[in-house]
């Protein structure tokens, strides 16, 4: 019986605990544009409902589903250490969000994303039930020379 890479995945709910250690492992991806900087404060409030992907101890992947409200919420900091990516641990990571909003009775669950494809993958839609869209305005540019 062959063993795929996703059966040594172990996925788990992070807690306080996680901050410092997901703050480190989210910098590259903050640094390569890939996803906003998150604080401390902003990490230990995404940690309540975020999900942690483990192989050996050794952290490869973080999610967090943000609930917005009873309506709405927004998968966020998605993020699988490069070398660990194309094994399915994002889809994981996605999945558990969504359960997690389906246990808190939240509506819809939404996604911000560069990478469409993968969460077209993950069943997202550009269009909900009834024909509604999301549609987004920018009202701020981050300048290259400010940190």
């Amino acid at each position: 019986m062959t063993h795929s890479p996703l059966d040594q995945v172990s996925i788990r709910r992070t807690c306080s605990d996680d901050v410092a250690t997901l703050s480190e492992f989210l910098a590259p991806f903050v640094e390569d544009r890939r996803l906003l900087l998150r604080t401390n404060e902003e990490l230990s409030q995404l940690v309540e409902t975020g999900f942690a992907a483990e192989i050996d101890g050794q952290l490869v992947g973080f999610a967090a589903l943000d609930i917005y409200s009873p309506k709405l919420a927004e998968i966020r900091s998605l993020a699988v250490s490069p070398i660990h990516q194309g094994l399915g641990i994002g889809k994981k990571l996605v999945n558990c969000c969504v359960q997690l909003a389906r246990e808190k009775k939240v509506l819809e669950v939404m996604a911000i994303t560069s990478t469409e494809e993968f969460f077209q993958g993950c069943g997202f839609d550009f269009i909900l039930p009834r024909e509604r869209k999301a549609l987004f305005l920018e009202t701020y540019r981050h300048s290259e020379n400010e940190n």
